[in-house]
Order: C-alpha cells, then sequence, then structure tokens
C-alpha cells in the first residue's frame, strides 16, 4: 500500500513530463517482473505461484507484472562484433577485467560491456549511441535467466554491441546507479526490479526503462531482440522526442523525490507517531504464523525492532504487550520454519508461503546481521533461551561460510547450485533440501528403549516434518524443482517428540543434533551455491553490530572479539587514511588475498552510517573509546559529504557527483534501514558521547525533514521513528566509575549489557583524565567510585541518581 503511494505519486508528479515520450510508441505492453524493487509496507504481492519462476528478491519484495516496455517499428540491426573470442573459444569482454562477482559472470558474454565509467560515456557521446544499462547483483535468479536467455546469445550481442554503448552494473557495487535508475522505472512503469534494464542518451538520462525481458515475441509481448530493434528505429527517427521525454522526467523526479524541511517547521510529535506505526504494523500482522503480511513473507528486523522498542516504553498498556507479542511470536515462527537452516544455521531471505516453510534459498549477509541483533533483543527482553540460540546459531553461520580470513564479511549465498556434481543445470535450494529415503539411509540405527523400535531416522524426520513424497507444496514449486524433496520444519516441541516416542528430553534432543550434524557433514558432499564475495563496508557495518550485541549481551567474549576483528577489517582494507574517506568495496582475490579495484568506489551514505553504528555498539561491547575517536571522526565526514545543507537530512550518495541526475535521499527502511534512519540514532548517541550540541541539533532537522513521511506512514520507516521515540524519551547516560580488568566494573557493565534499553548510552569513567571521553565530558571528572569499588550512576541531562556499587539495584534503576 505504502510504495504504490509512493510510485503513483510519482507516477502523477511526472505523467505531464511522459505524455509526450508516450505518444512515440504505439502501446505499452506488461512483462513478469523477477526481483521486485518493492520495498515493506509496500504493495499487497501475490504468492510466489503466480511468478513464472521462483525468482530472487532483494529487498522484502516479490514478483510483479507491472513494468512497461514499448511497442516499436521494426528495424535491422548493424553489422559489428565487438566481443572476441577468447583462447578457451569462449568471448572475452572488458568485464574480464573487473572484481565484481556479478560483473565476471558477464565476462564472456558476446557483449561489448562496459563497467560504469567515464569510458563509457566517452564512447557514447563519440559515437552519438544510446545507452543500454543492465543492472543486477550476482545472487539474483532473474539476472541469471536473462543473461542465459539473452546476453549469451550470439546475435542479440551484436544487437547490443553495434547499436549501443551496453554498461552492466552490480548494484550492490553501485547501489547510487541503481537507486537512480530504479526510481525512473519505477514511476515511469509502475514497478521495478532487477534484472533492471534502462536506456539512456549520451548524456545518462533515461528515456525507456523496465526489467526482464523475454528472448522471444509471445503474444503481445514483444522480446528482447524485437525491443531493441525498434529502440534503434526510434532512435534514428524520434530522437529529439526521447532525448526531450528523458530531460522532462527527470526534472519530474527531482521535484517528486524532494525530501526537506520548512521554514519554522520541528519533529513531529513522538508518542503520537509511535502509536500510529504500531497501528499500521498490528493492521498488518499475521496472527497465526506471524509476520506482516499473508504471504510471500520476510523477516523485516526494522519492524521487530520497533515493536519491542514501542514495549520497552509502554510495558504497562495492552498496546506495548500486543507489540511484544506481535515481535516474539513471529521471532519464535521463524526460527522453527523452514526459513531458518536448520542444519547449517543462518536464515534464508524469504518465505514463498505463510507459514515460513518454503523458502527462497538465498542468504543475505544483512538479513543474518539484522536477526542475529533481533533474536538477541528479544532474549533480553523475554529471557527465553530460544532467542539467545537462534542469535549464537545465526553468528557461527557467518563465521563458517560468509567469511574472509582478513576479518571481513562476504555478501552472499546463492539459492540455486547444481543437485549433483555432474548436473548440468542448477536448481533452486538443491544444497539445503532431503529425500526421506536420503535421511533414512543416514539415520537407520534404532534408538534404544524409543516406542515401538523406532529408528533414528523415525524421530527426526517426525520432529522435522519430513514425508516419503516430500513436504513442499506443489503450488510453491512451480518448476517442480524441490520435487520429492522435503525442507525442515519444526512441527512438534521437543517435548512432543519425547513424549510421542517415549524417550527423555536429553535423549531426543540427542538424536535431533546427531541427525543435524550427519545431515551436514553430507551437505559439504554436495557442490555448493555460488558465493559472492565482494565485502562491502555497509553490510559489514551491520555485522559487526551483530558479534559486538550478542557478545555483550551474553558476555561472551570469543563473538565480542570476532567484532574487534571486523572493525579492524574495516580499518584496514576499506578506509582510506590519507583522504579520511570509507571505501564502499573490496573484493577477495584469486589467492584469497584482499583486493581492491584500480579507482576504488568511494563510501555511500550506508557505509558511514552502519559503520558509524557498528563502532557505537563495539564500544559498548568493548569500553574501548578507540572505537569512538573513530566513530566521531566518520560522523564528521560524513556531514561533510551528504549533509543537505538546505533541506536537512543525508543523501544517499555525494550530491556533487556529476554523473547522478538526481540527489536522492532513502525514504524507506525496507530490508536494509536507511542511512538517514540508522544516522538519527547515531547523532544522538554520538552527541552524548561527545557533548557536541551540533550533533543533537543535526538530529532535529534530520527528523523535520521526514516529518511528513513519519506522520502519514511511519510504517515505511519504523527505524526513524525509533530515533523519534529515542529522542523525545532522552537518552539515559549510564556511567561506571571503575577500572577496565577488574570483576566489579564487569559486573556492573554485565548487567546494562544483559537489559534491552533502547534509551541508553553507557560508558566506563576510568579515571583517565587524558583520555577521549574525559577531554569531551568534563563533567565526568565529578564522578568517583565509591570506597575504591567500581560505582554505576544512571544520569539524565547528567542529572543522577544516586549512586550504587551492587548489579541487583542497578538493574532496579534501569528498569524503573
Amino acid at each position: 500500500m505504502l510504495r504504490r503511494a509512493w510510485a503513483l505519486s510519482l507516477h502523477i508528479n511526472s505523467r505531464a513530463a511522459t505524455q509526450n515520450f508516450n505518444k512515440i510508441f504505439s502501446r505499452l505492453e506488461k512483462i513478469p517482473v523477477a526481483e521486485s524493487s518493492r520495498d515493506v509496507g509496500g504493495f499487497p504481492l501475490p504468492p510466489r505461484k503466480t511468478c513464472p519462476s521462483p525468482g530472487n528478491v532483494r529487498t522484502p519484495q516479490h514478483c510483479s507484472r507491472t513494468t512497461c516496455i514499448v511497442g516499436l517499428c521494426m528495424a535491422s540491426g548493424g553489422d559489428a562484433q565487438n566481443s572476441r573470442p577468447g583462447h578457451s573459444g569462449r568471448y572475452i569482454n572488458r568485464l574480464s577485467k573487473e572484481r565484481s562477482p556479478y560483473l565476471l559472470q558477464h565476462a564472456h558474454n558476446p557483449v561489448d560491456w562496459f563497467p560504469w565509467g567515464q569510458e563509457a560515456f566517452d564512447k557514447a557521446k563519440k559515437e552519438d549511441k544510446p545507452i543500454f544499462l543492465s543492472v543486477g547483483y550476482s545472487t539474483c535468479h532473474w539476472c541469471h535467466v536473462m543473461e542465459r536467455e539473452s546476453f549469451e546469445d550470439v546475435e542479440t550481442g551484436k544487437i547490443l554491441s553495434d547499436n549501443f554503448v551496453c554498461i552492466k552494473v552490480d548494484r550492490e557495487e553501485r547501489p547510487d546507479v541503481d537507486k537512480l535508475y530504479m526510481t525512473f522505472v519505477q514511476a515511469t512503469c509502475g514497478g521495478g526490479g532487477w534484472p533492471m534494464s534502462v536506456w539512456l542518451t549520451p548524456e545518462l538520462r533515461p528515456f525507456l526503462g523496465g526489467t526482464y525481458f523475454p528472448p522471444g515475441d509471445s503474444g503481445r509481448r514483444p522480446g528482447f531482440k524485437t525491443v531493441l530493434l525498434r529502440i534503434i528505429e526510434q532512435w534514428q527517427s524520434n530522437r529529439e522526442a526521447l532525448e526531450s521525454s528523458g530531460k522532462r522526467v527527470i526534472e519530474a523526479l527531482k521535484k517528486a523525490t524532494a525530501i526537506g524541511a520548512l521554514p519554522g517547521q520541528a519533529p513531529p510529535h513522538a508518542p503520537g507517531v509511535a502509536q500510529r506505526c504500531f497501528h499500521q504494523l498490528a493492521q498488518s500482522y499475521e496472527e497465526e504464523y506471524g509476520g506482516f503480511r499473508e504471504a510471500p513473507k520476510f523477516p523485516t528486523p526494522v519492524n521487530l525492532m520497533f515493536l519491542m522498542s514501542f514495549w520497552a516504553t509502554n510495558r504497562s498498556t495492552s498496546e506495548g504487550a500486543e507489540a511484544l507479542q506481535m515481535a516474539l511470536h513471529t521471532m519464535r515462527m521463524m526460527a522453527l520454519g523452514g526459513i531458518h537452516d536448520h542444519v547449517a544455521q543462518g536464515f534464508h531471505r524469504y518465505s514463498t508461503d505463510s507459514s515460513w516453510h518454503v523458502p527462497h534459498f538465498e542468504k543475505m549477509l544483512y538479513d543474518q546481521a539484522q536477526l542475529a541483533v533481533a533474536n538477541i533483543t528479544a532474549y533480553q527482553v523475554s529471557g527465553e533461551q530460544l532467542f539467545a540460540d537462534v542469535a549464537r546459531d545465526v553468528l557461527r553461520y557467518v563465521s563458517r561460510d560468509l567469511s574472509d580470513k582478513s576479518g571481513g564479511f562476504y555478501s552472499a549465498e546463492d539459492a540455486d547450485s547444481f543437485p549433483t556434481a555432474g548436473a548440468a543445470e542448477k536448481r533452486e535450494g538443491a544444497f539445503c533440501v532431503w529425500t526421506a529415503g536420503e535421511i533414512r539411509e543416514l539415520l537407520p540405527e534404532p534408538v534404544e528403549g524409543a516406542t515401538g523400535g523406532a529408528s533414528r531416522a523415525d524421530i527426526f524426520m517426525h520432529h522435522y516434518g519430513v514425508k516419503e513424497q516430500g513436504n513442499v507444496d506443489p503450488t510453491q514449486d512451480p518448476h517442480s524443482e524441490l520435487s520429492g524433496q522435503n525442507v525442515l520444519i519444526v512441527r512438534y516441541s521437543l517435548e512432543l517428540t519425547a513424549a510421542r516416542f517415549g524417550l527423555s528430553m536429553e535423549e531426543t534432543d540427542e538424536v535431533l543434533a546427531e541427525g543435524r550434524r550427519r545431515l551436514a557433514e553430507v551437505r559439504k558432499t554436495r557442490p555448493p551455491p555460488h558465493l559472492d564475495t565482494k565485502m562491502l563496508s555497509s553490510w559489514n557495518g551491520l555485522m559487526l553490530s551483530g558479534f559486538a550485541r550478542v557478545g555483550a549481551a551474553l558476555g561472551d567474549k570469543a563473538l565480542v572479539e570476532r567484532a574487534v576483528r571486523t572493525a579492524h577489517f574495516l580499518r584496514d582494507h576499506l578506509w582510506d587514511e590519507a583522504k579520511g574517506r570509507i571505501l564502499h568495496a573490496c573484493y577477495r582475490g584469486d589467492k584469497m588475498e584482499v583486493e581492491q579495484i584500480e579507482s576504488p568506489i568511494a563510501g555511500f551514505l550506508d557505509d558511514y552510517a552502519f559503520v558509524i553504528c557498528g563502532l557505537l555498539d563495539l564500544y559498548e561491547a568493548t569500553l574501548n573509546t578507540f572505537w569512538l575517536g573513530w566513530a566521531e571522526e566518520l560522523q564528521q565526514g560524513q556531514d561533510q559529504l551528504f549533509w543537505d545543507s538546505q533541506g536537512s537530512g543525508y543523501f544517499c550518495s555525494d550530491p556533487r557527483d556529476p554523473t547522478l541526475l538526481l540527489a536522492l535521499k532513502q525514504e524507506q527502511d525496507g530490508a536494509e534501514p536507511s542511512g538517514n534512519s540508522i544516522s538519527a540514532m547515531n547523532l544522538l548517541r554520538l552527541s552524548h558521547y561527545t557533548g557536541r550540541q551540533e550533533w543533537a541539533s543535526r538530529l532535529e532537522h534530520l527528523l523535520t525533514a521526514f516529518s511528513d513521511l513519519v506522520v502519514k506512514m511511519p510504517i515505511a520507516l519504523p527505524d526513524m521513528v525509533r530515533g523519534l521515540m529515542a529522542q523525545h524519551y532522552t537518552l539515559k547516560q549510564v556511567v561506571i566509575c571503575g577500572q577496565p580488568d577488574s570483576e566489579d566494573t564487569a559486573s556492573l557493565v554485565s548487567c546494562v549489557n544483559a537489559l534491552f534499553l533502547p534509551h541508553k548510552v553507557l560508558m566506563l569513567a576510568d579515571g583517565d583524565t587524558d583520555g577521549f571521553l574525559y577531554q569531551r565530558l568534563p563533567v565526568l571528572a565529578t564522578l568517583r567510585a565509591l570506597e575504591g569499588r567500581a560505582t554505576a550512576y544512571v544520569c539524565q541531562n547528567f542529572t543522577c541518581t544516586l549512586p550504587v556499587t551492587c548489579p541487583q539495584e542497578l538493574r532496579r534503576q534501569l528498569l524503573e
């Protein structure tokens, strides 16, 4: 609903600009969209069975049929062939020199691909050709489909190379380019997705966009080659109109996407906005299995974190209790469901059904990071061991399968893989699913004392819902890729399974654990899915928070140390100290070393915001002020690069970049929170750690800039609503006066970290008056340890309650 309203607004605002554009073409057609770009809180989307293929979805999105393509007159292509065969007989193009896994996937297409950059722009201007821009990512199912059908086709490659300057972009490597042209596609077509296909003038102005194009004509749907030939004809005969329409649409989008504060405006009333956000989430909540739509279902950690924060300020109300129930029930159902990998840990991208059973099997780093934080928060709130176990489980997967030896984390694991070593085609989920026969063969032994002489397989299959014929509903498997297979899902509690087979819970737990272990060993022998080994600052920043917060809450020094390694990785490989700037990405080289491209991509807003948040979380886990100092430095850089001095708020990318025609601000918290939402809390926390009131003032301006959207549709920005609430309720400063390595200091710190306190900052006053905190907060020098014992002060605006030395008394003060 919300994303539809946003797209409709853009469509209306740009209608006048597109009228001339639409007259050029004889009709608009509809084609399937696989990787839809619609964010959570958006459209009521159809279930997986309506899609022509399972697809891969980047943000909480699914399939759609709203992208427009054009009906043009036929024309013939040129003759030159620009790509050249390599020594192996395969084509080699200039993408072979890139480091992005997605670009390298296209390095052998018979297409004269360019990466995004000046070389391609100069060629388009020199040869006076339109640009064909294709945007995707390496674990995108439909990107693979379009490559196989069109970009690997020699005839299509010839048409593209002869008549267009062809640019291939990894949307994760260049989110700025992706967001710019996705905004155009959504506005002119009513929807968007990946692979995204956009045609541009040599001045980079878009004049036509769409998503996946089938290779051949089908009924009223023209195929990709037909579309290319018709665009060539229109470029030759109606170029002036194309260029004019593209220019007008961009001008309309500048107005439609503007977000800023009006003179005299103030941030909205936080309690009222939070109430509205809660009610909007409650209206979309699905009570039986949790989650916020029927199907497909996405993890939406931003919603879960908001609900738990809402509860924290409304504990005594029925609405607060309902908010907590919604969050905890959703996370329980996810933990038990097939979206949770019970054999190899971690969470898949989303569930195609309402019961969290059959997932889209892709695994994303940003999901693991946010779900680790959400689950440890649920543990802090409820005390349920399940949530602590799930948080550890997620980090175990990331440590094992997504970790680079440098300390960084890879981006993603694909959904598709070869079912066997000799298979010709990949299948979705092949790495993760099981037949009943496989499980019976792996777990044949009878269990002593089990009812009816049940075997390990009998108990395991009962508990995880394994059926002889497979447990995947055919409507969730349109291409029969999962026929006869089972996706493990917990169907019974440990107590019920134990009772069913006459065993103790300990015996049953051992049987299930051994079963999972044996299945995991078999998994290691299967062809693994593709691993996107690109390492992004933003997603590593999220993962830094994950390890730091879980480690701090559980008192697990190993997890905290892993967080420290991540911070060092970011500083060693993604920090340009000479220029004082974060870099966006680095890559795993052929020899397993970390590599950087010749012209590194400068960091975007998300890189700064997510890393700063991770560093603040790391400080609270380690109390090492070095990380506070770097966070302060990064925030100063972020302000300099991205702050909108006229309208307030942060731009997603450097607005001075001449190749980007729109200066955009992310207006939704989707699969990842927006950079502005995270920055709201960063500014508030940093103002308390540094005493810099300009950051508190900047926060107020930021919240004001987004006030219209936050008031009308707070469900679109639940993380920003959390920041608004924190500003309204004023952060508590929890100051521990004591020596860093003493046991009494550690016990007070552990007391703080064990609780979910969404509106607090923790700091250690260790008596070093030359240190970071004392230099910025002179008032700390007035706080003393009592009788040589570590002492806690709970303050607001440094007006403090009575000091305490007992952890239990500190807990009482914190929960008041």
